[in-house]
């Protein structure tokens, strides 16, 4: 199992972490354009992740065309029922200036009272309507029949004269504003019968120009016409309402994606500024460390100084040992003392920094050094695998030196008791190629759990460690400017791989 890579470097640093977060939001987003409202000016829609097909597309379609028709038809009666009203002021001054009977030689004219009479049957149940019911198929039907029923008796009127006539097509065009093929069939089949009475009735009226076969064919004509247009109309409104489901989906989606984005970078937010806290908090707590460290030091030479003093002149003296307890007592002084002195010493070197100094390094002869500082234990072999003809890179050495101190030791501690085992030193690399050193052992291996927190300072498994060995890798490898990485996996081993970007060398010696 891999743990998470630390890079060092200044692309590593938690202040320039912090600079990236929510980099994978826009700066910038388009709105959304309402259908039918779009030019070539525009800004133009982002492409759809994936295509919307299927039965919720066509249901949302369908709910908004019907959404639409319904809204255009409540406003075409609103516009029907004052149009009404305004036929039926303009019926009585027309039927008070003109008269059809008296045009064909009749001697008493219509009275203007038959036409108030004939206006109410016609203008107020349809207005009415309009106010009451807008919208529903009865209004725009009985709107409809009513419309070219007053085209009708204005022509019977107006003595049937051409300029009326034009007054009935006008109607069925208005009418196409209603969306609805059957009201244009509907008002067709009244315009014909109410035609055709009023030919019986008034003579001449509606036939002065062909007949009612004559003025039926033109009527037909018109409205087979506005049929076409009727349908037509439908199937763009159609489209637009799928258009404007599929830009709904789009929209979303991308509405989705952005709570996602959103909600990624306020986690990452959170987590670097969780980061930021806790390493400020550990860079003042590294501060007082370095410094009481610092203070120990020279007690704790002393006692170890005494120590030795007291054991040397305890050993000369015949008898002064012969207690067990003595001996015992002595041993346990000398050993707590020797965990305070490496104690502090890790402290120190956590919180020391200093400027690289590059200088050639022979990793073979560096890990021989490495080997001879850490105290062996029986039963753990560790060898030196890196070859002698290695080039030299020039690296800081003392850096490097302490994190491969920090690595076998760490390696060589993580066997259980009377285990046997072998921890393997390699390297490769030079040239353009970037340098690998790997620290390998075969012992137990790290939790899966444990793997991603070994770095934290502080944080260890060990009944008597500090916490700060790896710690103290991290922070040397940043300084390397280089890319610590592990592999482990429970039974098997770990492998430890330090990373060093490709640098200057010097061939072996």
């Amino acid at each position: 199992m891999d743990a998470p890579v630390l890079e060092g470097g200044p692309g590593s640093r938690e202040a320039r972490a912090a600079l990236g977060v929510g980099g994978a939001l826009r700066a910038g987003y388009p709105s959304a354009v309402p259908v039918g409202g779009c030019d070539a000016t525009e800004t133009p829609l982002p492409e759809r992740s994936a295509p919307w097909s299927g039965a919720g597309r066509e249901a949302r379609a369908a709910q908004l065309l019907t959404e639409h028709l319904v809204d255009v038809r409540r406003r075409t009666d609103r516009v029907f029922a004052w149009l009404l009203l305004s036929q039926w002021v303009s019926g009585i001054g027309v039927a008070w200036l003109f008269s059809t009977p008296a045009w064909v030689g009749r001697a008493r004219p219509v009275h203007p009272g038959v036409v108030l009479a004939l206006g109410l049957v016609l203008s107020a149940l349809p207005m009415g309507l309009s106010l009451v019911r807008p919208g529903t198929p009865l209004t725009r039907h009985v709107v409809a029949l009513s419309q070219v029923s007053w085209s009708a008796l204005l022509i019977h009127l107006t003595g049937g004269r051409i300029e009326t006539h034009f007054h009935l097509f006008g109607s069925l065009a208005f009418l196409v504003l209603y969306r609805d093929v059957g009201v244009l069939l509907g008002a067709g089949s009244g315009v014909l019968l109410e035609q055709g009475l009023l030919e019986v009735w008034g003579g001449q009226a509606a036939g002065a120009q062909g007949g009612v076969l004559e003025h039926g064919f033109w009527v037909g004509f018109t409205v087979v016409g506005l049929t076409c247009v009727c349908r037509a109309m439908v199937r763009e409104m159609r489209q637009r309402a799928v258009d404007r489901a599929d830009l709904e989906h789009i929209h979303a989606q991308e509405q989705r994606a952005r709570e996602v984005a959103l909600e990624q970078a306020r986690g990452e937010l959170r987590h670097v500024r969780e980061r930021v806290a806790r390493i400020e908090k550990l860079a003042t707590l590294g501060q007082h460390t370095a410094s009481v460290s610092h203070e120990l030091r020279n007690p704790l030479a002393a006692a170890r100084t005494a120590h030795a003093y007291v054991t040397r002149r305890l050993t000369q003296a015949p008898g002064s040992l012969d207690d067990t307890r003595v001996r015992r007592f002595l041993d346990i002084i000398d050993r707590e003392l020797a965990v305070c002195a490496r104690l502090t010493s890790e402290l120190l070197d956590c919180a020391r920094e200093r400027p690289l100094q590059l200088q050639p390094c022979q990793l073979r002869l560096l890990v021989d050094e490495v080997l001879d500082v850490i105290s062996p234990r029986e039963g753990i072999r560790i060898h030196n695998a890196v070859p002698e003809s290695l080039p030299a890179p020039l690296v800081d050495r003392e850096y490097l030196r302490q994190v491969l101190i920090n690595l076998v030791q760490n390696a060589i501690e993580a066997f259980p008791l009377h285990r046997l085992g072998d921890v393997t030193v390699l390297a490769a690399g030079g040239g353009l190629q970037p340098w690998h050193i790997r620290v390998v052992d075969n012992g137990p291996g790290i939790p899966a759990e444990v793997l991603p927190r070994i770095f934290d300072p502080l944080f260890t498994t060990k009944v008597q460690g500090t916490g700060l060995g790896l710690s103290i890798v991290a922070n040397a490898a940043q300084r390397l400017e280089a890319r610590i990485s592990v592999r482990s996996e429970e039974g098997r081993g770990t492998e430890f791989t330090l990373e060093l970007p490709p640098l200057a060398t010097v061939p072996a010696q």
